[in-house]
């Protein structure tokens, strides 16, 4: 039987490689495909296909690892078969094929996620505070992902991207078969049907205040990177503004366990929200001065880091026993699934017609929208 300390590593060695995708992916992948003379609009349809499949894959893999019990294999099966997919990206460079490659490669890379955040917290028990600490690897990953092909691509084509997102495609592949069982312990919830745990008040209130937060972050992950570098930033700088946002997001995940104790979940989504309407207002009114375009990614720690880690730690109070993975796929689907195509869809067209003040001013909106309904049902606390 592995120790408490191999199990952590296996964990942590899939999140870096997982994370180390989306820096490769979410940054530069618009950029390739503008390298490659697709349009604003088309760049926003096939960055929205990801988000699609997180928001119909996660359902279909966590019902599947529910009712088979079998959450590790379903991670394996899933990780080969994106791994497979994504060597199409190699062999077209047309819109429909793109499209075709990236759908299939999404439906099969999003669904190892939800199942593993599953696992980390199952493994974790009822230290769950400490979730950021093994999920901080996965921000470390993005780092050297982004850092190092922001950097590389000052000096070379962005075509070489395709051939980053494979090593990562296989770093995946690996560490999918070193994650370990964990035993999934009864719950009184067990025989209720999860419609019944959905449709509590505090429960809706949480998932479409993260939609929300999702739906606000769709013009960040397209179009931040092409906003940056047509006001005249280099690739390596790009590379270095996503890469401090997410090295405040580290420090979060640090101290999440402290936070926690010390506010609860509830009260710090509050202060995520707040933060994400100040930095989506920084970013469409500021992106001319660097100073505050740094302090713009520093919130990122707020308005991803201490959001990702409080929500799925109210998800999971919510969610116990053989709901788990179904609880944090349909988390999943709903927030960085729907939230996400929806932003990303929305954002081509208000960026093409209207511009990117607007575009990141409309994201500030729906925040605030966010925060007012966490504000409307904060019996949530009491998920904690």
């Amino acid at each position: 039987m592995p120790t408490s300390k191999n199990y952590y590593w296996r964990i942590a060695g899939f999140y870096f490689f997982y994370y180390a995708f989306v820096g490769m992916f979410a940054p530069y992948w618009s950029l390739y495909l503008k390298s490659i003379q697709f349009s604003a609009i088309e760049i926003a349809i096939l960055l929205s296909i990801q988000p699609v499949m997180r928001m119909i894959s996660p359902n279909i893999w966590g019902w599947i690892a529910d009712h088979t019990g079998k959450r590790q294999r379903v991670v394996q099966i899933a990780a080969a078969l994106s791994a497979a997919c994504y060597l199409g990206v190699f062999a077209t460079t047309s819109f429909w094929g793109m499209f075709l490659v990236l759908a299939l490669m999404g439906f099969f890379w999003s669904a190892s996620m939800p199942l593993v955040e599953a696992t980390t917290l199952s493994y974790l028990g009822r230290n769950t505070s400490h979730y950021g600490r093994i999920r901080s690897w996965g921000s470390i990953g993005f780092i050297l992902s982004v850092v190092g092909l922001g950097y590389a691509f000052d000096y070379i084509a962005i075509a070489w991207l395709l051939w980053a997102g494979l090593v990562c495609e296989f770093g995946i592949l690996i560490f999918s078969r070193q994650i370990p069982k964990t035993e999934v312990l009864a719950h009184h919830t067990d025989h209720q049907p999860i419609r019944r745990i959905v449709f509590q008040p505090r429960v809706l209130a949480l998932l479409g205040a993260c939609f929300l937060m999702s739906v606000a972050h769709g013009p960040y992950y397209t179009f931040f990177s092409i906003y940056l570098v047509e006001h005249g930033y280099t690739k390596s700088v790009v590379g270095w503004l996503w890469a401090i946002g997410v090295v405040c997001e580290i420090g979060v995940f640090f101290l999440m366990p402290m936070l926690a104790r010390r506010f609860g979940y509830t009260r710090i989504l509050l202060f995520s929200f707040c933060s994400a309407v100040l930095r989506f207002l920084l970013i469409g009114w500021g992106v001319d001065f660097i100073v505050l375009l740094l302090i713009a990614q520093a919130l990122h720690a707020a308005s991803f880091g201490s959001y990702h880690a409080a929500s799925v730690g109210l998800i999971h109070g919510f969610f116990q026993g053989r709901h788990q993975s179904k609880g944090q796929a349909m988390f999943g689907s709903l927030t960085y699934g729907a939230g996400n195509m929806l932003g990303g869809l929305a954002s081509g067209p208000i960026w093409q017609h209207y511009g990117a003040t607007v575009l990141y001013s409309c994201s500030a909106g729906v925040a605030l929208l966010g925060l007012l309904l966490i504000m409307w049902k904060q019996g949530m606390a009491g998920a904690r």
